[in-house]
């Protein structure tokens, strides 16, 4: 029987944001869903599906609450996920006027915030006053073009509070979507934003010219620098080859369907950064996570020689093939 005593509400327009309502609309007669395009609400009403992203999922209208008033949209409901890219949240937050008190917030970026240089979590607890215990985390290894297709995937939901992981996984399950909960909110936020960037990297490689066998390397470097960069943020007892962290590098670092991976792969074929971004029709998360996360290990004096790499090649323009050359002698 499907459950109306908690209501949830989903808030962004592109491809992540619809993969999750549709694994809520299996389980919920009523998704709140908010989305600043009045032309693919409208779309979306006609039609049943989003114009400009997993176009082949179908929806019930009679299932959605759409609208592009977010504070709406944050009214309605008591779980709210945001799964707005990085780059636009802070703006978009702007627009709240009604309050988030006795909201629980679960973050679907794996971004970090340009502006404050934070991961979402963080940014909701210090500028917004959110407890941990109201704040959640939703992290793959999944990619949304998979669930439009009703692939089997997997979820990892995080939170400090059990019951509100739980709550969350229940809402997401189904047929095709397994869910299992975890305590370390900040680990896989954090694991999700650095992923995007190795996955840069093996985009890079790829279009140098590089092969399979130094793929599995840059992979294998990129787990240990990864479990290096987040034990020093928030250390803390975690399995880094639990798919949270190593399962969703691998999709993000291998899959066709990975947008950082095609930057990457762009960047290395000679694009600039500029007209790589110009031609892509989403956001590459992990070219604004590479300046931040670069910036934190500065600070902390974390051996990430990947990170830097990629950094030095989207924000120093040092030239793709030299840089990895040097990073060749540095992995093993």
């Amino acid at each position: 029987m499907k459950d109306k005593k908690i209501t949830f509400s989903v808030f962004g327009g592109g491809s992540w944001a619809t993969a999750i309502v549709k694994m809520l609309t299996e389980n919920l007669e009523e998704v709140g869903w908010y989305m600043r395009s009045v032309y693919a609400l409208e779309h979306i009403k006609k039609q049943d599906h989003n114009p400009n992203y997993l176009s082949s999922v179908e929806f019930k209208n009679e299932q959605l609450l759409l609208t592009n008033n977010i504070n709406e949209a944050v009214e309605r409901s008591d779980y709210l996920i945001f799964a707005i890219p990085s780059a636009f949240l802070y703006t978009e937050l702007e627009k709240l006027t009604t309050s988030l008190k006795d909201k629980v917030i679960f973050s679907a970026i794996k971004g970090i915030i340009p502006e404050t240089g934070k991961i979402v979590g963080e940014h909701f607890h210090e500028v917004y006053n959110i407890p941990f215990d109201h704040i959640g985390v939703i992290t793959g290894p999944c990619h949304a073009e998979e669930v439009a297709l009703e692939r089997l995937s997997y979820l990892t939901i995080a939170s400090d509070d059990e019951a509100k992981a739980e709550m969350m996984a229940k809402h997401l399950r189904s047929d095709y979507i397994k869910c299992k909960t975890s305590d370390d909110i900040i680990g896989t936020e954090y694991a999700a934003v650095l992923k995007n960037i190795y996955s840069v990297a093996a985009g890079i490689a790829h279009g140098l010219g590089y092969g399979d066998n130094f793929q599995s390397v840059l992979m294998s470097n990129a787990i240990r620098e990864m479990k290096r960069f987040i034990k020093k943020i928030h250390k803390m007892k975690r399995n880094i080859n639990d798919s949270a962290y190593l399962g969703d590098l691998l999709v993000t670092g291998y899959s066709i369907f990975s947008r950082n991976r095609m930057f990457g792969n762009m960047i290395g074929k000679g694009y600039t950064v500029k007209s790589a971004q110009m031609e892509m029709n989403m956001i590459a998360e992990g070219y604004f996570a590479a300046k931040t996360a670069y910036e934190t290990k500065a600070a902390e004096h974390t051996r990430t020689p990947i990170i830097d790499a990629v950094h030095n090649i989207l924000y120093k323009n040092k030239n793709p093939k030299k840089v990895f050359k040097k990073l060749a002698d540095q992995l093993d």
